[in-house]
């Protein structure tokens, strides 16, 4: 009897002590991009299950012309509307433009990135945004890859220090290690423009906030689970930078995971005004593949924030 007690009490222990902890932890979910694999090899005319939610995605990152972004119907017919957004997809990202989800592409659109739409001009060949220019003190052609938001919006002079804070619905990641891997992020803006940021207690008005959201969150641009959009952050002057919490975050990122303070100098640049860059070693390219680990500006970061700021 006294062993069946003591074996009882025992597991009324084990259960105080984990029920907070289980409280606390989130279920990932599997990667939400495995279903291009069955893909490969799609071609006009036909009916794939699956296009369908590649369409969506590609809907939400601004392929598709703004007057088919609401009323269009979705399926999985390979119709001519896809093929061009396909197309225009492959183009910006230096792919072979085939028009067919051949197997370049579909290792592309299984990266990763940020869920800011690209910058696309449907009317003409140049992307919306996207600058060059010559450099005339040298005797080579520069082309610069940096774009802004539409209307170029930015914060003004009297906002230069920007006070930032965080607010999160769902626990992911050690509150210290989130503060310093973002304090870190906005040091890499602060050492090349004249913006400076401080931390205000969480609760406190602030410029800039910072957390972890899933799924629909209420601000328009629902999170899709783990392995697609990482995180998404609004342009001047709206403040907000969502992480999605369904990812696999770290400030030490193995093979499978994704760095956290990578992410933040991006989705940073979003916040004072940049928005993509299809230069690849730029910190404002859209992917970023698990494992990698991105935290310096890039020569087209600079100017791009230099340009947006120089008036």
């Amino acid at each position: 009897m006294a062993t069946k007690l003591s074996h009882l009490y025992a597991s009324i222990l084990l259960l105080v002590f984990i029920r907070p902890f289980t409280a606390q932890s989130r279920t990932l979910k599997s990667n939400t991009f495995e279903f291009l694999q069955n893909l490969e090899g799609c071609q006009k005319g036909q009916n794939v299950k699956g296009l369908k939610e590649l369409k969506h995605h590609l809907k939400n990152i601004g392929y598709y012309p703004k007057d088919h972004q609401h009323d269009m119907k979705l399926s999985d017919d390979f119709d001519e509307i896809f093929e061009s957004a396909l197309k225009t997809y492959q183009k910006n990202y230096r792919l072979k433009v085939t028009g067919s989800l051949d197997s370049d592409t579909i290792k592309e659109l299984m990266i990763p990135r940020c869920g800011v739409p690209d910058p696309i001009n449907h009317d003409t060949s140049k992307q919306a945004g996207r600058t060059e220019h010559d450099n005339k003190s040298s005797k080579f052609h520069t082309v610069s890859h940096y774009s802004f938001f539409d209307g170029t919006p930015r914060w003004p002079s009297s906002k230069f220090h920007l006070t930032y804070t965080f607010s999160s619905s769902v626990q992911v990641i050690d509150m210290q290690e989130l503060r310093s891997a973002c304090s870190r992020a906005f040091q890499k803006w602060t050492d090349v423009t004249q913006f400076t940021f401080q931390e205000v207690s969480e609760g406190s008005q602030a410029d800039i906030v910072i957390g972890f959201q899933s799924g629909d969150h209420g601000d328009g641009d629902p999170f899709d689970g783990p392995g697609r959009i990482l995180a998404h952050a609004f342009a001047p002057t709206d403040g907000r930078l969502h992480y999605d919490a369904d990812e696999k975050w770290s400030t030490n990122p193995s093979a499978d995971e994704v760095d956290l303070e990578s992410v933040a100098v991006h989705e940073i640049g979003h916040l004072l005004g940049l928005d993509h860059s299809m230069d690849q070693n730029s910190i404002m390219f859209a992917e970023i593949p698990p494992g990698t680990i991105k935290r310096d500006l890039g020569q087209d970061d600079i100017a791009g924030i230099r340009a947006l700021y120089s008036n």
